[in-house]
Formats: structure tokens, C-alpha cells, sequence
């Protein structure tokens, strides 16, 4: 699965003032991370506050990507949740012939066993009509899915073709790349240790700040791929700043306020999430990169 080599993005939902839906916004967003160079977009991921979108507004996100990429690169969607029959229905009523992959978070909230975990993703993997990669995300889910069953769900079924993995261990993520089977993927699905996760065998990033600065993260990806340590470190340490950043009130309100310096969007995030603070506003806005990125208007 070469498409998903790389950087993909996990976009946000642009807010207007009044929190609706920015779908100029959203366009723009689109525009400006291909123009930058990264090789997929993912859709309705946690990045996109999919957790306060109503039904309608997910799909009025999903067409308007699916329009606004127009074929130019490939697009995963996010369909996952924590009640397994709700997300295979959804995987078998729902159109997804725009996609080329999902991406479907481990349960949370539940807390559910390796085995519970290991169940819920063979029900997806025998509902999908789209190859899955898998999400490991144990500070937002509340489990880690350990390297044993994401193996042996990467070796019982074909159409699970990766993982993004999210559990900021690079020691977990080494394992999960020695015992992999030869095509799976191991995709970063943390910004600050993408570069040594590659280094050791992995196959990219979904990332949140590639969308903010998508040609300067992208092509750390593309060096660390090719094997091009020097240049590769050298633009990793001039993002670490921004990075811890955009994390530092959650996500996706720092990446928000990022998109309000580029102009590209409002910093509005829907609560129970707030919008950053002017202090990190500050810090971000001082960062000598984006003003480089920044786009007229």
C-alpha cells in the first residue's frame, strides 16, 4: 500500500465565528496541505472534532473534501467507535467509494481486553469494503492495543493493512516493526517521534502539524524515508518548538491557532474543548517559520 507512504494529515473542522462549519475554510485547508506536498488526507478524525459533529455536518466534512481533492491524493475516512455493531452497520450502509482506506480507532471508554480489542477489529475487518488501518491511542481510548494483537490481527486479515500508532512509545512501535509481516504499515500517529520511528522501519506519519507546515514536515518524512538523516534532523529540530506547541492545550486548539496566523481559518474549537489561550497564541505567532507559510488576505 504505497499511497500510504509518507505524511498524511489529520484536517480539522474549520469554525466560522458562530461555530458553524467554515466550508470556504475547509477548501482552503485542502488546497494548502497538497500544495505542500503531502501524499494523503484523512477525514473525520479526532484532529476533526468528529466526537461534536451532527451526522449532517460529517457528511456536508466529507463531500466538501472529497470535492475539494478532486482525486489528487488518496483519502482515509475515520469509522470507528466503541459500539462494534454500530460501526460495522456504519461500514455497511455507508457510501464509502470516495475513500481508499479507514481509519478505525480501538474502542474507548470501554476498556475492553486484548481479545475484546482484538474481536471488535475481526468484525471490522470482515465488514469493511475498504483496507483498515488500525488506531492506537491509549492516552484518549484509556487501553493500549499491544503489539501481540495488532500482529495477529495484521496476520489474519489481509484488508488490515497498517497501523497508526499513537502511544508516544517508541520502544512499543520498534516491536510492533520487527514482528510485522513485510507490507504492514507502522505509521507514526505522533508528530515529535516520527522521524526515529521511520529511522527504525516505519512507513510515515498521520500527523497534526503537517497540516500547519505541510511542506516543511513532509519533506522531513521524505529525507527520513530516503535515508537522509542530516537534512532530515535538521528540519525536525526547527518544528520541535512548534510541535510541543500545538499540543500544549490539547488538540486540535493549538493546530487551530496555527491556522489563524497562516490565515486560513478561525482558532474556534466546540466545547467542551476551548480555544488556546493568547499566551500560546503568542508562542505560536513568534515562530519564525510560519511566517513563510502565512497566506495573504
Amino acid at each position: 500500500m504505497s499511497k500510504f507512504l509518507g505524511t498524511g494529515v489529520a484536517l480539522v473542522t474549520p469554525f466560522r465565528e458562530d461555530l458553524s462549519v467554515d466550508v470556504e475554510a475547509l477548501i482552503n485547508i485542502v488546497n494548502h496541505v497538497i500544495a505542500g506536498g503531502v501524499e494523503y488526507l484523512v477525514v473525520l478524525g479526532t484532529t476533526a472534532e468528529s466526537a461534536t459533529l451532527t451526522k449532517e455536518e460529517k457528511e456536508l466534512v466529507k463531500q466538501t473534501i472529497v470535492k475539494a481533492n478532486n482525486k489528487r491524493v488518496p483519502l482515509v475516512v475515520g469509522v470507528g467507535g466503541n459500539n462494534t455493531a454500530e460501526v460495522v452497520n456504519e461500514l455497511k450502509t455507508s457510501d464509502l467509494s470516495a475513500f481508499d482506506a479507514i481509519l478505525s480507532v480501538s474502542p474507548y471508554y470501554n476498556k475492553p481486553t486484548q481479545e475484546g480489542i482484538y474481536q471488535h477489529f475481526k468484525a471490522i475487518a470482515e465488514a469493511s469494503p475498504l483496507p483498515i488501518i488500525l488506531y492506537n491511542v491509549p492516552g484518549r481510548t484509556g487501553s493500549n492495543v499491544l503489539p501481540k494483537t495488532i500482529i495477529r490481527l495484521a496476520n489474519e486479515f489481509k484488508n488490515i493493512i497498517g497501523v497508526k500508532e499513537a502511544a508516544g512509545d517508541i520502544v512499543q512501535a520498534m516491536r510492533l516493526i520487527k514482528d510485522k509481516p513485510k507490507d504492514f504499515l507502522v505509521i507514526s500517529g505522533d508528530d515529535m517521534i516520527t522521524l526515529p520511528m521511520i529511522l527504525a522501519g516505519g512507513a510515515g506519519v498521520i500527523s497534526v502539524i503537517g497540516q500547519g507546515l505541510p511542506k516543511e514536515f513532509s519533506a522531513m518524512v521524505r529525507y527520513a524515508l530516503r535515508g537522509n538523516l542530516d537534512d532530515a534532523n535538521q528540519i525536525h529540530f526547527q518544528l520541535m518548538d512548534i510541535i510541543d506547541y500545538i499540543f500544549e492545550e490539547g488538540n486540535p486548539a493549538g493546530i487551530k491557532a496555527v491556522f489563524e496566523n497562516l490565515n486560513l481559518s478561525t482558532a474556534k474549537v466546540r466545547l467542551p474543548l476551548v480555544e488556546a489561550s493568547l499566551s500560546l497564541k503568542e508562542k505560536i505567532n513568534s515562530f519564525p517559520i510560519l511566517a513563510t507559510n502565512k497566506i495573504n488576505g
